[in-house]
């Protein structure tokens, strides 16, 4: 399969894996508890191999140090105004020291590497995960994780506009939107910015291997 990029050299990036999404006890924006558990034991596996094989797992961790830097943003005040909205409780969703502010333990390795200054939808926008990316050398983005719709949709078009090779893995990634909008996302994705493959696909592709 050609990915576009002469010599690849891939890394997870792994968005929102936290118990704010993925723990029913302490979730605050949380999917259902079937989404939770097959979207944990989608990225188990999928980490697993990328460990034998070398491929870094970076963890993007949404954190606010108070409400205003979430207020800031006008939709998501109208979101925290409906109580009908999925994301309702956007107001209240990952502040520092909430107990959802943490990657679900069992896909976090101490190898793995942690930015946990994302604020909004694109992974880019005011954290270190460009400079991050570029100082290992990484041109390949395996992206998972949380919200297919709005986090990973945002995070896969602001990488394929930086010239990131982009492949959206799609067992690995969900929503809290329900099924017609984790499948308008990956549509979204797979028509103008990144490629959509499964895991069994993405370990079949010798040429991320290093």
């Amino acid at each position: 399969m050609n990915l576009g990029v002469d010599h690849p050299k891939a890394a997870v990036v792994a968005i929102d894996l936290h118990r704010g999404h993925l723990d029913m006890a302490v979730a605050t924006m949380p999917t259902s508890p079937a989404v939770a558990k097959q979207v944990i034991a989608a990225n188990k596996r999928l980490f697993d191999w990328c460990r034998t094989k070398g491929i870094p797992i970076i963890h993007l961790l949404t954190q606010y140090r108070d409400v205003p830097e979430i207020k800031v943003n006008p939709f998501w005040r109208t979101r925290a105004e409906d109580p009908n909205a999925t994301r309702k409780n956007v107001l209240r969703h990952n502040i520092q020291g909430m107990p959802g502010v943490a990657i679900i333990p069992e896909l976090y390795d101490e190898r793995d590497l942690v930015v946990d200054t994302k604020k909004r939808y694109d992974c880019f926008l005011g954290t270190d995960l460009d400079f991050t990316l570029r100082a290992h050398g990484i041109n390949t983005l395996l992206i998972t994780g949380v919200n297919t719709n709005s986090c990973v949709l945002a995070t896969t078009t602001a990488a394929n506009v930086r010239d990131y090779a982009v492949i959206v893995v799609k067992d690995c990634v969900e929503t809290m939107d329900g099924p017609a909008l984790h499948e308008a996302g990956l549509l979204c994705i797979k028509t103008a910015f990144g490629f959509v493959l499964d895991t069994d696909e993405v370990q079949a592709l010798g040429a991320i291997v290093p």
